[in-house]
């Protein structure tokens, strides 16, 4: 026989089975819902939703601004307001600590991310809140950062869009977190006053005291199927009242049901209900005037008058016989 069909010196050396495997890690993301294996690139496509039983994965502040804005184009404000540690606040670590690995870990500089852009065309301000940085939590820099996008709006008529995924007021700052709350929502009363649309977009989780303010107090309000929303966790609700909750309580349609939600959007569709609610509700032509005090011998404006009624009531009736002497 020829050399040819000869097996000469040892066997082909054959690699360790472990090294055989195919290696999938990055390319499947496994559904916590259905267990489905989906594929990144369709994963992706479908604005991390999984195509087989809907579930909504969490997704990131600056991925939602991408998702919202025209061409995914937008311009980032009050990037440079963060937190700091007014309290000099210690648990387990220092507060401090805390902040500096979560803006590490996470690469953002606070649990909200301010963006200016354009939603189907029209001029739109949004806010997105992310859980990854300390759970979405609202401190300081929270409440500073959406006050000066709500105020921005005003100045600027625009329509504002705040998504929040948050498990509500940051404990390692007190009481100067709560007062965050206040903040916000008279903000958004200037922007009522305005004429100015804002839809508030909740997404899971949205609890504690977000939901106890700004997240409910949207001309419109929305959420994505199945989010957690509400103020404290059920098992606290049930020790409290002693009683048993309805199933699937505090879910996007138990709310919905009950009226405390105008609509569940599907995230794929969200952009698109947005651009529609907004060619219903922005009108940048009406500038109401803002709503001012009034005081019972005031100017109009709110202001104090420069004289007392006594003198405006003299200069009132010197008025007409200094007129006719300089005309004479």
């Amino acid at each position: 026989m020829s050399d040819w069909f000869k097996r000469k010196g040892q066997r082909i050396k054959s690699d360790p089975a472990e090294e055989r495997r195919v290696k999938t890690e990055g390319v499947y993301e496994k559904c916590p819902e259905c267990k489905a294996d989906l594929y990144k690139g369709d994963f992706e496509e479908s604005l991390h939703v999984c195509k087989d039983c809907g579930h909504h994965f969490r997704i990131g502040a600056r991925q939602r601004l991408a998702m919202l804005f025209d061409e995914g184009k937008y311009d980032e404000l009050d990037a440079d307001v963060v937190s700091h540690d007014p309290l000099e606040f210690i648990d387990t670590k220092p507060y401090k600590i805390r902040l500096e690995q979560a803006r590490r870990n996470t690469g953002l500089p606070e649990a909200v991310i301010n963006g200016r852009g354009r939603i189907g065309d029209f001029p739109a301000l949004v806010a997105a809140m992310d859980f990854s940085f300390l759970g979405g939590s609202m401190g300081l820099a929270v409440g500073e950062k959406i006050t000066r996008l709500i105020e921005r709006a005003v100045r600027e008529r625009s329509c504002v869009v705040i998504v929040s995924q948050s498990g509500g007021a940051r404990m390692q700052e007190g009481a100067l977190s709560l007062m965050q709350m206040a903040k916000i929502s008279a903000a958004l009363a200037m922007l009522a006053e305005a004429g100015l649309p804002y839809i508030s977009v909740m997404t899971d989780p949205t609890t504690g005291g977000v939901t106890a303010s700004f997240a409910m107090l949207g001309d419109l309000n929305v959420a994505e199927p199945k989010a957690l929303i509400g103020f404290a966790g059920p098992r606290v609700i049930e020790q409290t009242i002693r009683q048993k909750l309805p199933e699937n309580f505090q879910t996007a349609e138990f709310l919905l049901e009950h009226g405390m939600l105008d609509a569940v959007v599907d995230r794929r569709e969200l952009r698109d209900w947005i651009i529609r609610a907004l060619a219903f509700m922005y009108t940048p032509e009406v500038n109401p005037q803002l709503l001012k005090p009034e005081l019972p011998f005031g100017n109009g404006t709110g202001a104090l008058p420069e004289q007392t009624p006594a003198e405006q009531a003299e200069k009132q009736e010197q008025q007409p016989e200094e007129t006719s002497e300089v005309k004479g």
